[in-house]
């Protein structure tokens, strides 16, 4: 009779030890990864907040035919500015500007409109494509120059040099660094940092 009762609570109380074992494991990874672009380790957790907790906030811009346009805060304000403090801080500006410049043709090529939807990417491709162009441009400090290539990569490939386009989506609202881009955003800082 005790039996039947004991397991699923000892599967529960595994199952949410192993949940706790993840998120710690992830947070290390994190940490790590952005240690390596640059980012100070108390700073990290600050970080990652906005980014995931500002991937559902929108703040209006400025309108385009019948569409809204906005910024998503965790998609593209947060990158922007942790890349701003990063291309402001370390000498490599020249490497990080050309690097976001490959990094944006390459998205920009295989960047889709989804009517209906919006701008959709590949979502490990601007964090591959910021690794090797961090690693070819500076190999030694490759992770910043992976970050910055390839968060402002993404961004400028998909969705600002898609901005003309903006019809086709048929949309009342569209987001620069929305869920089309954010995951490649994202992960990009991870990745970048990791791999870089």
């Amino acid at each position: 009779m005790l039996l039947p009762l004991a397991f699923p609570l000892l599967l529960a109380f595994f199952l949410l030890l192993l949940a706790v074992l993840v998120l710690v494991i992830e947070l290390r990874i994190l940490r790590y990864a952005y240690r390596k672009i640059g980012v100070p380790p108390r700073y990290m957790f600050v970080v990652l907040l906005l980014s995931l907790l500002g991937s559902q906030v929108n703040i209006p811009m400025f309108r385009m035919g019948g569409t809204l346009v906005a910024i998503n805060v965790g998609g593209a304000l947060v990158p922007v500015l942790l890349s701003l403090y990063l291309f402001l801080r370390l000498p490599m500006r020249g490497r990080m500007l050309l690097g976001t410049a490959i990094v944006a043709v390459v998205v920009h090529a295989l960047a889709r409109i989804v009517p209906g939807v919006g701008i959709a990417v590949p979502m490990f491709l601007p964090p591959l494509a910021a690794a090797i162009v961090g690693l070819a441009l500076a190999f030694r400090r490759a992770p910043p120059v992976a970050y910055v290539s390839g968060s402002m990569g993404a961004l400028i490939g998909a969705d600002l040099w898609n901005l003309p386009r903006i019809a086709e989506i048929g949309v009342p609202l569209v987001s620069i660094g929305g869920a089309g881009t954010f995951d490649g955003v994202f992960l990009t800082g991870i990745i970048a940092g990791l791999l870089a």
